[in-house]
């Protein structure tokens, strides 16, 4: 039995991506709130790069699947 651990790593991560994606286009426009940061929009960001590392996991575990077992 072969586990790719790479599906479902990928799917949380493209999950909480997306979540930290809506809630940085939420609160965008409160200045307070990323007063912290710089004024950077961390929690957009970060979304992104959770959301496209986990995308890349699926990817990369959908085509190790189709290529079958070696």
């Amino acid at each position: 039995m072969k586990l790719d651990i790479r599906m479902p790593m990928g799917v949380m991560f493209v999950i909480l991506g997306l979540i930290l994606v809506l809630y940085g286009a939420m609160t965008g426009s409160d200045a307070e709130m990323y007063k912290r940061s710089l004024g950077m929009n961390i929690n957009l960001l970060c979304g992104l790069v959770l959301f496209f590392v986990g995308a890349l996991m699926v990817v990369l575990a959908r085509r190790a699947m189709r290529a079958g077992p070696k």
